[in-house]
C-alpha cells in the first residue's frame, strides 16, 4: 500500500474513525449530517456536546477550545503529534480496516448488535490469536495476566471483520485493543474490581492496569482495582474512590492525567500520586515496555507504600459487578 498524502488523508471519514476511536455523536442534537459529540480531545471533560462535525465538508470544530480543521488538525490534536506522526496514524487506520479478520478459531458465542454504533461482537473467547499475543509481548503483558483479566473479541465494523484483546467493563461494555486500533464496544464505563480491600489503586486504561499486575503479582490482591477506561468517568467515580481509606493514583503523565492528579490530592488527603514512579514517561505501561520489568520491580518495592509492596493476604479478586 502505497504512503498516504495529505489528500488521500483528508478523504478519511472523520465520523468512521472518531468511531474507532471509542467516540460516538449525540444522536438528540446530530441531524443531517452534523454530528456532535462531546469533545474527544485530551483534557475536556464535559456535559453537554460542543464539538460539532459537519460530515460533508468533512471538517470539525469544538466550540469549548476554539479550535477545528480537517482530520489532519484533529489526528494531531488528538495524539498531541505532528503532521508526519498524524499521517503514519491515518495510514494505520486505512490499513487496518482494509484488512480481513484470519486465523480466528474462537468459538461463535450469542452475537449482540448495537445498530447506531455499528460494531457487531461477533464472540468472545480466551486469548489465542497469534497476532494478539505478539502484541501482548510487544507491551510486555505476560500471557497468563491478559487471559486472566480480558479476552479475545472478535467484531465486525461497517461489515467488516476484525478482533481485538477486549476489558470488560461494569456496564457489559468492553475496551478493545490490537496493534492498530483503539476503541470500545458500547456501553462505555469503568472497571471495578473488588478485592473487598480498604485502599483502592486507579489506572486510566487497562493496558496500566495489567501492568502493575504483571510487576505487583504478590501484592495485587492487597487493592481494589479502578479502570476509568476515561478520564471522562472521573468525577462519576468519586464516590466509589473515597470509600476507601486510600486512594492511589496511577494516572497518564499527560496534561490532563496530571491536571486531574494535582486537583484531587489537593482536595483529598485520601488521593495519593503514584505517577512519579514513571516520570518521564507517558504512563505506567510505555514505562515498563522501555525498560527491564527486574528494574521495575525493584523500583516499585523501593518506592511504594510499605501497604502496597507486603506480601499478599490469600483473597481472591473479582469484577465488582
Amino acid at each position: 500500500m502505497k504512503r498516504i498524502t495529505t489528500t488521500d488523508a483528508k478523504q478519511i471519514d472523520l465520523v468512521d474513525y472518531l468511531e474507532s476511536l471509542g467516540f460516538y455523536p449525540d444522536t438528540r442534537v446530530s441531524r443531517n449530517q452534523e454530528y456532535w459529540y462531546l469533545s474527544p480531545l485530551p483534557g475536556r471533560n464535559e456535559n453537554s456536546p460542543s464539538f460539532k462535525v459537519d460530515r460533508r465538508k468533512g471538517l470539525w470544530y469544538d466550540h469549548g477550545v476554539g479550535k477545528g480543521g480537517s482530520i489532519i488538525d484533529f489526528c494531531m490534536q488528538y495524539h498531541r503529534c505532528g503532521i508526519t506522526d498524524a499521517l503514519n496514524k491515518l495510514q494505520d487506520f486505512l490499513s487496518f480496516h482494509r484488512s480481513p479478520v484470519q486465523n480466528l478459531t474462537v468459538p461463535v458465542s450469542a452475537p449482540f448488535l448495537d445498530k447506531e454504533k455499528k460494531i457487531r461482537v461477533v464472540s468472545i473467547g480466551s486469548i489465542v490469536s497469534p497476532a494478539l499475543i505478539t502484541y501482548l509481548e510487544q507491551r510486555k503483558i505476560p500471557l497468563e495476566i491478559a487471559r486472566e483479566y480480558c479476552r479475545e473479541v472478535q467484531y465486525e465494523l461497517n461489515t467488516r471483520k476484525y478482533y481485538a484483546i477486549g476489558f470488560g467493563n461494569d456496564a457489559g461494555g468492553y475496551e478493545l485493543r490490537n496493534a492498530y486500533f483503539k476503541g470500545s464496544v458500547a456501553p462505555k464505563s469503568v472497571s471495578f474490581l473488588n478485592n473487598r480491600a480498604e485502599e483502592i489503586s486507579v489506572f486510566e486504561g487497562f493496558f496500566d492496569f495489567q501492568t502493575y499486575a504483571a510487576i505487583q503479582k504478590t501484592a495485587i490482591t492487597n487493592t481494589n482495582i479502578l479502570v476509568l477506561n476515561s478520564l471522562a468517568f472521573l468525577e462519576k467515580a468519586r464516590p466509589v474512590m473515597e470509600q476507601h481509606t486510600s486512594i492511589y493514583l496511577y494516572l497518564d503523565r499527560d496534561n490532563a492525567g496530571q491536571k486531574c492528579t494535582t486537583q484531587l490530592v489537593k482536595e483529598n488527603s485520601k488521593y495519593k500520586d503514584h505517577s512519579l514512579l514513571y516520570e518521564g514517561y507517558a504512563d505506567l505501561n510505555e514505562w515498563l515496555t522501555r525498560q527491564n520489568l527486574s528494574l521495575h520491580k525493584q523500583g516499585l518495592e523501593k518506592n511504594e507504600p510499605e501497604e502496597i509492596a507486603r506480601p499478599a493476604q490469600k483473597r481472591g479478586m473479582g469484577l465488582g459487578r
